[in-house]
C-alpha cells in the first residue's frame, strides 16, 4: 500500500511564548527583553515542522483548544505544510502553552509550562487506517493510552515507530513504549536514567535489548552517539557554530531531520550528520523553529562544513 504520509506524529503542541533575557531572575526584578518571538511548540511537533521544512509529508496527532493559543499552533502547521486533518480542536479548551526565558550569553533555558484543559487522547481515538498511512510514526509517550495504541497499530502495519526520550522525562512506565520502538532516539540524561549508568555504550546496549533496532544518544554539544544493531556504532561530532542564540528545540530538530535522513534512505553517518546539522542551525535564531533550515540551506551548510 502507498503511503499518504512519510512521518505521522501523535504528540502535544504548544505555544512558546520566547524572550531573550541577559539573565534568568533569582529575586522580583523588572527586566528588558532582547528579543520576544511567539511560536509553536513541543517535542513531537516541531519534529514534525522540521521534516516538513525540509521537504517530507507529515501530520500530527493531537487535542488543542479553540483558543487564541490554538489558532496560533494551527495556523503555523498550515504554513509550514503539516497535514492538520486529524489534529481535533475542542471547543472552551485551553491550548497547552510555555514561557521560555532564554539567557543571551550561552543560549540557556528557564520554562514555565501551563497544561491546557484541552483533554487527551485516549486510545479509541487512534485509527488503524491513519496509522498505516505513513513510513514512520513519531512519539514521545503523550497522550499515554493512544500512544500505546497507535505503536501496537503500526507494529501490525509494518510502519516504523521512533521513539523521542527527552532530557528529564524518564519515567519506569516508559519502558513499555521502548519495546515498542524501531527508532529510539534519547538524551544523555534519558538513557542514564533508564539504564542506571552514566556510561554511554553500556546505556545503549541496554536500550538495544529492550528492542530497538536503532538506538541514538545525544549530548547536545558533545554530539550523539549512533548505535545500530546490526552496524558498528560511531560518534557524530556537534557543528560548534558562534553566536548561539537558543538551544530550545535543538533534540526535536534533530529527531526530525533524523528521521529525513531515513526516509531518503541516507546511510546512518550521513543521516547523523544531517541531524546534527539542522540542529546546530536552529539554534541560531530565537525560538525551537526560528533557526529550522529547508533541504537546500542545510546542504549548502554540510557542503561548507
Amino acid at each position: 500500500m502507498s503511503t499518504k504520509f512519510e512521518v505521522i506524529g501523535l504528540g502535544a503542541s504548544t505555544v512558546d511564548i520566547l524572550s531573550l533575557v541577559d539573565h534568568f531572575p533569582c529575586r522580583e526584578e523588572v527586566q528588558e527583553a532582547q528579543e520576544i518571538t511567539v511560536q509553536g511548540g513541543g517535542p513531537v511537533a516541531t519534529a514534525m515542522v522540521t521534516l516538513a521544512r525540509l521537504g517530507a509529508r507529515t501530520a500530527l496527532l493531537d487535542v488543542i483548544g479553540d483558543d487564541w493559543r490554538g489558532d496560533v499552533i494551527l495556523n503555523e502547521f498550515r504554513r509550514d505544510g503539516v497535514c492538520t486533518d486529524h489534529l481535533r480542536r475542542v471547543a472552551g479548551a485551553t491550548s497547552a502553552t510555555a514561557s521560555v526565558l532564554v539567557r543571551r550569553r550561552d543560549g540557556a533555558r528557564s520554562i514555565v509550562f501551563y497544561p491546557g484543559t484541552a483533554p487527551a487522547l485516549s486510545a479509541t481515538d487512534v485509527s488503524d487506517q491513519v496509522i498505516a498511512s505513513a513510513k514512520i510514526l513519531h512519539v514521545n509517550g503523550r497522550h499515554w493510552e493512544a500512544c500505546l495504541q497507535a505503536c501496537r497499530y503500526a507494529r501490525e502495519r509494518g510502519v516504523k515507530v521512533s521513539f523521542d526520550g527527552g532530557a528529564h522525562r524518564y519515567n519506569p512506565e516508559i519502558s513499555q513504549l521502548i519495546q515498542l520502538t524501531d527508532i529510539c532516539i534519547v538524551a544523555r540524561d534519558f538513557a542514564e536514567q533508564c539504564a542506571q549508568t552514566t556510561h554511554v555504550e553500556q546505556a545503549a546496549e541496554t536500550l538495544l535489548v529492550e528492542g530497538p533496532e536503532l538506538v541514538v544518544i545525544t549530548d547536545g554539544a558533545n554530539g550523539s552517539w549512533i548505535y545500530p544493531r546490526e552496524e558498528s556504532p560511531f560518534h557524530q561530532p556537534a557543528y560548534l557554530l558562534p553566536n548561539v542564540v537558543d538551544t530550545t528545540g535543538c533534540g526535536d530538530s534533530y529527531h526530525g531531520a533524523f528521521l529525513f535522513g531515513l526516509v531518503l534512505d541516507f546511510d546512518l553517518k550521513q543521516t547523523a550528520a544531517l541531524a546534527s546539522a539542522v540542529a546546530a542551525l536552529n539554534a541560531q535564531k530565537l525560538g525551537g523553529r526560528g533557526g529550522l533550515p529547508t533541504f537546500e540551506e542545510v546542504t549548502e551548510f554540510l557542503a561548507r562544513a
